[in-house]
């Protein structure tokens, strides 16, 4: 941990999930993350990386629990007020890609600046598209592009607003080894180029010493949170 403020500050989160047979998926979370850092979230399917990741980036509204992201009280918030606060603020790199298959290249990037009203989508998606090395792919389509062309898109989107939180849901999960150490490699770059705080969720302990600091977790709990020495 270092003096810098504190971007995220989660206090006994819990996330309780059903009615009938609730489940628990977080158990009481503490944790303090620094404007800048880079984290890793690990842990095996099922400790709840993923819904940690979905409450911080909100995504999901925590059951219990405080909650101050970038300076906003997030439990105070609805489902509107977390998707009001995400807009510009939050980008999120998905596993699955997920994007709009009838937009092109372009317009997948653009869309998140049409819907915060920031001028100038165009041109400023065409940028991001350059930097991540989509320049000649601008045009098209999700099914034209291959998985790590599709992720480089993904990249592209959750950067072009210039996000003070960017989140990395198992970004290198369904491509294929050297794709996705190209992936990391770019993801990390571009987060540094941005001064974007890094979150990534990962299974994978070599992606996760990339990062600055490892927080471990396991059913739904903190087991360790230490820096990458």
């Amino acid at each position: 941990m270092t003096s810098t403020p504190a971007i995220i500050i989660a206090r006994d989160l819990r996330l309780v999930l059903g009615k009938a047979a609730p489940v628990t998926v977080l158990d009481g979370i503490d944790l303090t993350i620094a404007a800048g850092e880079t984290v890793a979230l690990l842990g095996p399917s099922g400790s709840g990386k993923s819904s940690l990741l979905a409450v911080l980036s909100g995504l999901e509204r925590a059951t219990s629990g405080s909650l101050t992201v970038a300076g906003q009280d997030f439990a105070a918030l609805d489902e509107d007020g977390l998707a009001s606060a995400r807009r510009g603020r939050i980008g999120i790199v998905l596993q699955a890609f997920h994007l709009l298959p009838t937009m092109t290249a372009l317009e997948n990037v653009a869309t998140p600046l049409d819907l915060a009203g920031i001028a100038g989508a165009e041109a400023r998606a065409r940028a991001e598209l350059v930097a991540v090395g989509l320049g000649h792919r601008l045009n098209h389509y999700p099914a034209q592009l291959s998985g790590g062309e599709q992720q480089r898109v993904g990249v592209a989107r959750a950067l072009v607003t210039a996000p003070a939180l960017l989140f990395a849901d198992e970004p290198t999960g369904n491509l294929d080894h050297a794709t996705g150490l190209a992936i990391a490699d770019l993801l990390f770059a571009r987060a540094t180029a941005a001064g974007a705080t890094l979150i990534v969720v990962t299974h994978d302990e070599a992606l996760a010493r990339r990062c600055g600091r490892v927080v471990r977790l396991a059913d739904g709990r903190l087991v360790s949170d230490e820096p990458v020495l």
